[in-house]
């Protein structure tokens, strides 16, 4: 029994790597897909090709229902004409996948400023635009008497929780992708939307760098960079079946899920007054010796 059946799903940077897996998985699913992709290079620069219409086709060809968007995600008019396309074209929106972007990486002494603007435009503001104008029609449905069973999956990273060298620009972009889903997930509950993000491990043009070309398990034959792995559970949160889960990360590498922990109150001391400089170096330690140890960052040494 597919578990999204009749869902209409937006998926953004759906042309390529993980963003087309979940465009595949949704339609393998039973799902409508809105395929969204601008079709640029990895920079972000223009490509030329047309990946969101390729997409369309292996879902139709496969007996499948979708539809291409080329809107840029992080222009306020393109992300509300992603929206109403999936209106529409198959009648409402059920489900918002944020994926899209692109990395321009840098030491941070070499970072320069358009660099530092594109990437925060493209997955912070390439989030909120598209999640934004979602909410306002769920809300708008909401109001009217039909109570929508919604559901927003944002794209993090381990980049935006732990850090990552050479990514400042990315990191920074991906750890407000954090904080706004758990926001979101705090104003949009009352008109039956959840929201919860993914910090996917996959190989993808992003990560072709990192990761190498193939990390199989010679006895099972099992590739754990594929971005096929991150999907299923990217489908069961746009599910009906997830209305329980809200305001949460989840990791996904391979076979392995796991629940990331967000900030949290740590040790305090509380002296009843306004501290002295001076005083501070003590209590500091103290704290710090009472606290975990933070997570390394990716790629430091």
């Amino acid at each position: 029994m597919t578990v999204c059946q009749d869902r209409v799903v937006i998926v953004t940077g759906a042309g390529r790597g993980i963003g087309r897996a979940h465009a595949l998985a949704f339609a393998a699913e039973g799902a409508r897909v809105v395929v969204n992709d601008v079709g640029v290079a990895l920079d972000g620069s223009a490509a030329g090709d047309g990946p969101a219409a390729q997409v369309v086709a292996e879902i139709e060809a496969a007996g499948g229902k979708a539809v291409a968007n080329t809107d840029d995600v992080a222009d306020w008019a393109g992300a509300r004409n992603l929206i109403g396309t999936a209106v529409e074209h198959f009648g409402r929106l059920d489900v918002l996948v944020n994926n899209a972007g692109f990395v321009r990486d840098r030491m941070l002494v070499n970072l320069g400023e358009v660099e530092w603007d594109a990437v925060i435009r493209v997955h912070l503001k390439g989030h909120f635009a598209p999640l934004r104008h979602a909410a306002e029609y769920w809300r708008g449905e909401a109001k009217a008497g039909r109570m929508p069973s919604a559901r927003v999956i944002n794209t993090s990273s381990g980049a935006g929780l732990l850090g990552s060298v050479g990514q400042s620009n990315y990191s920074a972009a991906k750890a407000g992708i954090a904080g706004l889903t758990v926001v979101a997930a705090a104003e949009l509950a009352r008109y039956g939307v959840t929201v919860n993000a993914i910090a996917p491990s996959a190989r993808t043009r992003m990560t072709e760098g990192v990761f190498a070309e193939t990390m199989a398990r010679p006895d099972e034959g099992f590739d754990a960079m594929a971005p096929e792995n991150v999907s299923p559970l990217v489908v069961w949160l746009g599910s009906v079946e997830s209305a329980g889960v809200t305001g949460r990360v989840f990791e996904v590498e391979g076979g392995k899920v796991s629940l990331a922990k967000a900030w949290r109150h740590g040790p305090s001391v509380d002296k009843g007054a306004r501290w002295e400089p001076s005083e501070l170096g003590p209590v500091v330690q103290k704290l710090i010796a009472e606290a975990p140890a933070p997570e390394p960052v990716y790629g430091a040494s």
